[in-house]
């Protein structure tokens, strides 16, 4: 129960209560009233027994009249002090004994509605009590929502609220952690390919003095190689951090597709060189989104980079761009090798390879993919097996 119900509840006792009191007290006054008029007919009839020449309406007239003075001092009856008529008296006596009975009555309701009142305030608090130890107890599964309007039931429904969240907070911190471990394990994974190399490479240097400069040369160009992609990885596993751990600071403002595209370009046009791959870029560059341009750039670079990668020799990787009302659109087209449905629901995850040859290591496109949506955009991916992979990216106005 609310406080405004509890007022309005006390408040309409105290008006039951009070027309109580007026209707008893008009009950015993009108009882009183036609005691007296008897009492004032029995005297002028009297009077006029006595005195059968005195009119009616002269001893009426004088009963009204209202400089009237005490003549009944002298008998020892004060008219200010007693009543003369002992019914009058009772009368009194018995509205006052009666209204005392209505106002103990109403005291004792009201008594009995306060500890009611106390009662079940007591019990909801023991109640909340009780749900507060199991939420610290870790106890996430009490049903203690209320549909009711009181000040402790709306304070049932914020400790819900505050189980739920912790509930969320317990779910996400497991979730984390799983997380966490299979991140590390994967991590290890991917490690361990790149360290056994360069371990042998080292072994086979320090236990041949003799070997022969080229092939020295060799080994020491894989290790060159090996290292560069155990920094790629790190590299990319320390930006994904800062997405889990919610510290990047995206900085969005209006830029030219164009800066963002041709320095993606620029960024892997090594590799493109070195496959032969032909980048083509379609559409218009002057359209304009709302981004973060160094985090965009890492992000088309990757996809651009994946394109390649998964590209045979020779062909071309094609940027489309095209604009409507409501997005901007860019999109990576590729001729390569194609995803399978299988996998196509999985190569935004983590260290996720399309098969044991692929030479990447699974995280530039769940790079890209966190960064863009960041960014208030979103990424889908179609492909088909031989035929090429496009990435559509867009950019809500």
């Amino acid at each position: 129960m609310n406080r405004k119900k509890l007022n309005l509840i006390l408040v309409s006792l105290f008006v039951v209560l009070l027309v109580l009191l007026i209707v008893n007290t008009k009950k015993y006054l009108h009882d009183y009233t036609v005691n007296t008029n008897i009492l004032l007919a029995k005297i002028v009839c009297l009077v006029q027994e006595k005195y059968p020449e005195v009119n009616k309406k002269d001893i009426i007239g004088l009963l009204n009249e209202k400089d009237f003075k005490n003549n009944l001092t002298e008998y020892g009856i004060d008219i200010y002090e007693e009543e003369i008529s002992k019914d009058s008296e009772r009368i009194i006596i018995n509205m006052y004994v009666s209204n005392f009975y209505i106002i103990i009555f109403a005291l004792i309701i009201v008594i009995i509605f306060i500890n009611v009142y106390v009662y079940l305030n007591n019990r909801n608090v023991k109640k909340l009590i009780y749900y507060v130890e199991g939420i610290n107890k870790k106890n996430y599964k009490l049903d203690i929502i209320s549909n009711k309007e009181s000040d402790l039931s709306i304070l049932q429904n914020e400790i819900y609220k505050t189980m739920v969240m912790l509930r969320e907070n317990a779910d996400n911190s497991l979730k984390d952690k799983k997380n966490l471990k299979d991140s590390l394990s994967d991590i290890s994974h991917q490690l361990k390919t790149p360290l056994t190399s360069i371990s042998i490479m080292l072994d086979n240097i320090i236990d041949d003095p003799n070997m022969d400069d080229s092939v020295r040369n060799d080994f020491i160009m894989d290790i060159k190689r090996e290292i560069i992609n155990i920094n790629f990885l790190v590299y990319n596993i320390l930006k994904l951090s800062l997405f889990d751990t919610n510290t990047v600071k995206f900085r969005r403002e209006k830029v030219k597709l164009d800066e963002i595209i041709n320095t993606s370009i620029k960024n892997v046009s090594l590799l493109a060189d070195l496959k032969n791959i032909n980048i083509k870029v379609e559409g218009n560059l002057d359209y304009f989104i709302k981004a973060d341009t160094k985090w965009e750039i890492e992000a088309i670079t990757n996809i651009i980079k994946n394109s390649i990668e998964h590209s045979n020799e020779n062909q071309d990787v094609i940027i489309k761009t095209r604009e409507s009302d409501v997005f901007t659109e860019l999109s990576i087209n590729d001729k390569g090798v194609g995803i399978s449905s299988k996998d196509i629901k999985n190569v935004f995850k983590r260290f996720y390879k399309l098969n044991d040859n692929d030479n990447g290591f699974g995280i530039g496109l769940s790079l890209a993919k966190e960064i863009i949506e960041a960014d208030n955009g979103t990424i889908k991916v179609k492909s088909e097996v031989g035929k090429g992979t496009s990435f559509i990216i867009r950019y809500m106005k």
